[in-house]
């Protein structure tokens, strides 16, 4: 790798050239100043960084040490929360405060929806998030089995057609009902004197309309803050199969992007980084384009425009056509050979992820005109795997040091807080106290959460298998209190309360049915995993109204349930059968070597891998987090052997390679189980129970390069 020296660091060659030709001029830092002003900010964080890290392992042996010397008693839950309180694990409660966030963006602070994270290293699958601010439900409906069943044959089926019409209009029936009758009985639409004919129940749902209003393309509706579009196209073969001349229903879908430095990409490098940092500055200045070929032609994917349309008084109005975008920094624990400090070391990621990404969104905070991503001139950073009140002061720290640096005013970086992590959870109030004048966004991640239970109490037994996790007391006060927690600390019409993934991307009817329970919890957004489902679980915000339920529940508290967060998940009692345990380790195997395969020899950090089932699940580092973990407690406890869970991985490798078949650029793991995915696999399974936190990045980041390196000679 070549490196080029600036100010004291040895930055990988084309990361430097990246920031110095494109991105310092973009937006008018001085070379000089940037590189002393990074170097400085690695140096003089760096040795905190270390410091909290190990603090994390302190805190892990203690809590070790606890369980060892109870081993074979029964688990005292009091005598356990005391001791948590006795080693800072637990920290004082704070009291009542409200964050002071200002300035975020209406898809923060007071619009409710989906949203979407995506590779950012990925320029197709970012753009496809940014512009699933608007998509079809039409296309969502008849393309996948929402409606109970898939389409079958070619060409397009009017019987189907027909079902797809049905839905939308009792869709539309629920969201703006008319006055008299239903959507389903018209058979014209127009505007006249500033209101929808026919009329609706509640008028100013009416927000406008396109073309002529006698006679129009569009009509605009509003709902819970969320724009339809019912699009008028009699001359189209829906269009034409419907007596109003309906074509399509255009829905409001993500309002907001998460693009990932993270978990969904695999980034080991200058290069990797470099790419990563490259997309997302294209997405700021509005230039990141992709070629594709669909339908054996060419075509230029780019970021939508904004929509143009007229309002009921007939005065022009403008929607935005993309989704908010954040960035999702890495978090305290990787390095990065990236850069090296004056020592030669690795620098930590997270720390130049927060200089670099910020230098990036500069590129839209200087917009004069044209489209924005932020209206408020915002910065959205979300910031992962942060463990206790200290390390989220840390993260605001850094950014008040880069904002310094490149001139921006205090608290231009909004914080994102994944509440991902025991201590975070236990702790979540005083984590949002800690950035009270950034927060602008807490969410709940089942996958990584519960990796991070596992480990966190892997000395105290045996835990339930990974199945039975949702059912455990811990999970429901989890995702209560972050609720509860977020609603007391003011977070309402200031920032974003948000629940977990859809994983399975090909059950949208299952997905119909049950997450609306996400904004009924009061979450004024969830993860969904593409712009399809992004625009079928928009339908669930139209059915709920987010705000009112907050406001039912910010009014009616619940009690705080730190006892059930903190009971432990152990299998007291169970006796697991020889056909239980099979099951588990190989579902578990599977799960490892379909994502950890194409992660280390492909460079995917996210993608659909179809399960032991061949049901395609929406994978990313979390869901391996749990999976190693969960193998690597039954192991430590002598559940199962070790010559069983060889016996898993080598047998689950064949089926792996078998699902993967179709994939030129796929190489075998069996029948040689030689390769470095395979090892990667063994690693995080018998190397699960000293990995930091049960991380799975050491590993991989370890083998992908020596992929790399092994695929260049």
């Amino acid at each position: 790798m070549v490196r080029v020296e600036r100010a004291g660091l040895q930055v990988e060659a084309g990361l430097a050239q990246f920031l110095e030709d494109q991105t310092l001029p973009a937006v008018g830092i001085e070379r000089a100043g940037f590189w002393s002003a990074l170097s400085d900010l690695l140096h003089r964080f760096g040795p905190a960084n270390r410091a909290l890290l190990d603090r994390r392992e302190e805190l892990q042996s203690r809590i070790d040490a606890w369980h060892l010397e109870r081993r074979g008693q029964p688990h005292d839950a009091a005598a356990y929360t005391a001791f948590l309180r006795e080693i800072g694990y637990l920290v004082p409660d704070g009291g009542p405060f409200v964050i002071e966030t200002e300035g975020t963006d209406p898809e923060i602070a007071s619009i409710a929806g989906p949203q979407l994270v995506v590779p950012v290293m990925n320029a197709r699958y970012a753009l496809n998030a940014a512009n699933a601010r608007w998509g079809s439900l039409y296309d969502a409906l008849y393309g996948t089995d929402a409606m109970g069943s898939l389409a079958t044959g070619k060409g397009y089926d009017a019987e189907r057609g027909a079902q797809v019409i049905a839905w939308g209009r009792g869709f539309l029936d629920r969201a703006a009902p008319l006055a008299d009758g239903s959507w389903s009985d018209i058979n014209k639409l127009s505007a006249e004197g500033g209101a929808l004919v026919p009329a609706l129940r509640e008028p100013a749902k009416f927000a406008g309309y396109t073309g002529d209003p006698a006679a129009p393309s569009e009509i605009w509706l509003r709902n819970n803050g969320l724009m339809i579009r019912v699009i008028i196209d009699p001359a189209t073969q829906v269009g034409g199969q419907d007596k109003a001349g309906i074509s399509d229903i255009i829905l409001e879908a993500a309002l907001s992007a998460i693009m990932d430095c993270e978990d969904s990409v695999a980034a080991v490098d200058g290069p990797d980084k470099t790419l990563a940092y490259s997309n997302w500055l294209g997405l700021m200045n509005g230039t990141l384009t992709e070629v594709l070929e669909k339908g054996g032609r060419s075509m230029t994917r780019r970021l939508n425009p904004d929509l143009n349309y007229t309002a009921p008084d007939g005065s022009p109005a403008s929607h935005k056509g993309r989704a908010l975008m954040l960035v999702r920094n890495v978090g305290h624990l990787m390095t990065t050979p990236a850069v090296l400090d004056r020592d030669g070391a690795e620098v930590y990621e997270g720390l130049l992820d927060a200089m670099v990404t910020t230098l990036c969104a500069m590129a839209d905070l200087q917009k004069q005109d044209g489209p924005r991503n932020s209206t408020c001139r915002s910065v959205y950073v979300v910031k992962p795997k942060m463990h206790g009140p200290e390390e989220v002061a840390f993260a605001s720290q850094v950014f008040d040091v880069v904002e310094d640096a490149l001139g921006l005013p205090r608290y231009t970086v909004k914080l994102g807080i994944m509440d991902e992590e025991r201590r975070t959870s236990a702790n979540l109030a005083e984590c949002i106290r800690a950035a009270k004048n950034r927060v602008a966004f807490i969410n709940t991640g089942f996958l990584d959460r519960t990796g991070d239970e596992l480990h966190t109490s892997m000395e105290a037994g045996p835990m339930v298998a990974k199945g039975e996790m949702k059912s455990q007391p811990w999970i429901a006060a989890y995702e209560d209190r972050n609720v509860d927690i977020g609603l007391a600390a003011g977070l309402r019409g200031k920032a974003q309360i948000g629940k977990g993934m859809w994983a399975m991307p090909d059950r949208m009817a299952d997905m119909l049915a049950q997450k609306s329970a996400h904004p009924k919890a009061g979450a004024n957004t969830a993860w969904v995993p593409s712009p399809t489902a992004a625009v079928l679980h928009a339908t669930h915000y139209h059915d709920v109204d987010v705000a009112a339920r907050q406001a039912e529940l910010a009014a009616n508290p619940r009690p705080a349930r730190l006892d059930d967060l903190l009971t432990l998940p152990l299998a007291t009692g169970r006796n697991y059968s020889d056909a239980e345990i099979t099951a588990e380790i190989e579902n578990n195997a599977q799960g490892i070597l379909g994502y950890v395969v194409r992660w280390v020899d492909q460079g995917v950090g996210c993608s659909k891998v179809p399960d032991i089932h061949d049901v395609g699940l929406m994978e990313d580092r979390a869901t391996l987090r749990i999976s190693s973990q969960s193998l690597a407690n039954w192991l430590h406890h002598g559940i199962i052997t070790e010559a069983q869970v060889m016996d898993g991985l080598r047998k689950m490798a064949a089926v792996v390679d078998r699902q993967n078949a179709d994939d030129p650029a796929y190489k075998p793991m069996a029948p040689g189980f030689d390769g470095v995915a395979f090892q990667a696999a063994c690693d995080l399974v018998f190397q699960g129970r000293i990995q930091p936190s049960g991380y799975t990045e050491p590993v991989l980041h370890r083998r992908r390069l020596e992929a790399k390196e092994a695929a260049s000679g």
